[in-house]
């Protein structure tokens, strides 16, 4: 069987958020063990014009479910971006998992050569599958995975590779 689109974008991205969440367990343990208050860990920001935690779980969660729903010509479910604690967010990983599960291989049958097409209050973005998959969609999620990842690991969160990679 060949490598599909499928197989580079589902698979990768709900194994992705399974160790997001994990990671965020144990920083919400850690805190905890430590009195640290959570409230901290959730409106930290690597520099002042970056989003906080909060808004980098959000939009990790907005690619994967966007990107799926590109590649698959359908709907991405709604989420309001209103979360803001650790069970809040917890709960729209979950959401977001149970949405890339819902889509099978099937839909994204030669999703690398259909058109997608963002569009922004300033103009356009037009892309085949592949180039949004491999050129947008993907760097955008692991950018945002990352950022959180490094939020939590930057305000003294004990987590190392292996908890990101899921081998920990």
């Amino acid at each position: 069987m060949a490598f599909s689109i499928y197989d580079a974008s589902i698979p990768p991205m709900i194994r992705s958020l399974q160790n997001l969440s994990k990671i965020m367990d144990k920083a919400v343990a850690q805190a905890k063990t430590e009195d640290k208050p959570l409230a901290k860990l959730l409106e930290a920001r690597l520099a002042p014009d970056m989003h906080p935690f909060t808004r980098q779980i959000q939009i990790a969660s907005d690619s994967a479910k966007g990107c799926a729903a590109r590649l698959a010509g359908i709907e991405a479910p709604s989420m309001p971006d209103t979360e803001t604690t650790f069970p809040e967010l917890q709960a729209r990983i979950a959401k977001t998992i149970d949405f890339l599960k819902s889509v099978k291989p099937e839909q994204l049958a030669g999703a690398e050569d259909r058109q997608v097409t963002l569009k922004f209050p300033s103009g356009e973005m037009k892309f085949t599958g592949r180039e949004f998959l491999t050129g947008f969609s993907l760097p955008n999620f692991y950018f945002h995975v990352t950022t959180a990842y490094d939020l939590l690991r930057h305000n003294g969160i004990q987590i190392g590779k292996m908890d990101y990679l899921g081998g920990a």
